[in-house]
């Protein structure tokens, strides 16, 4: 897996390189301190698995490089990394294409399983509260993920969660004992399958096309599927669905039926 990491801070760079490239053998990182060296990595032509955005860049602003690169590399997926715990700041990125926010504080084991996650098909939110209206609220209003006690308390400098984190992680329900959790939901695998695509950022147009559908037909696909989740959006719906899957201690990738 090779990964273009973005920070302008040089510790916080050596640190987060340090941290990626322990998750496997096959990792390569690639780190720059700057929007514009980001830039010319990309159009150099050298492909990246994934890229890393910090926010806080001193020569350009992280959602406008995080729009350049949905827009120029759609393939490459990109985490957010960032000082910023904004709730606000979330929902930002995920509606420009990010396929996963990670605090800068978050302990080493949840920004690897953040990336595997990610690297897996999936989306990676922080805990937030999300209402039954679907308002969504601030960081560490429910309470943290059982495979990732300590991912609020520290930082990419931290050590391993303790043992006693370790057991009640593997004491959790396995996987055979939970359903899928469109199927926990109450959706049709039709919805589920709009759903799959929903959450990869696919407009109702692409949905249609993909799934041989009306347009019109997936308009009502999609709210069954907010109504099911309680939200009002789409970006309410991937944050939902992310914490839902942090919850049971997986993520489902779906994949669309033909």
């Amino acid at each position: 897996m090779k990964v273009l990491l973005v920070d302008d801070h040089p510790l916080i760079l050596q640190a987060l390189q340090a941290v990626i490239e322990k998750m496997g053998e096959d990792v390569q990182v690639l780190g720059v301190d700057s929007a514009r060296a980001a830039r010319e990595v990309l159009a150099s032509g050298r492909r990246f698995d994934l890229v890393l955005l910090d926010l806080a860049l001193g020569d350009a602003s992280g959602f406008d490089l995080l729009g350049e690169f949905r827009q120029d590399y759609p393939e490459v997926p990109v985490v957010v990394i960032s000082a910023s715990e904004r709730a606000s700041d979330v929902i930002r990125a995920i509606d420009q294409g990010a396929m996963g926010f990670v605090p800068k504080r978050s302990s080493n084991e949840t920004l690897c399983d953040a990336l595997r996650m990610v690297m897996s098909g999936g989306i990676y939110v922080p805990p937030m509260q999300i209402g039954a209206t679907g308002d969504v609220g601030d960081f560490g209003a429910p309470a943290a993920p059982s495979h990732a006690p300590s991912h609020m308390a520290s930082g990419p400098f931290s050590p391993s969660p303790s043992p006693a984190s370790d057991i009640h992680r593997y004491a959790k329900a396995e996987e055979f004992q939970r359903p899928p959790i469109w199927q926990s939901l109450g959706l049709t695998p039709r919805q589920a399958d709009v759903l799959a695509l929903l959450l990869q950022g696919q407009p109702n147009k692409m949905i249609a096309r993909e799934l041989g559908l009306s347009v019109e037909t997936v308009k009502d696909h999609v709210a069954a599927v907010l109504r099911a989740l309680g939200v009002n959006s789409r970006t309410q719906a991937v944050l939902a669905v992310s914490q839902m899957a942090q919850q049971q201690g997986n993520f489902m990738v779906w994949r669309p039926s033909r």
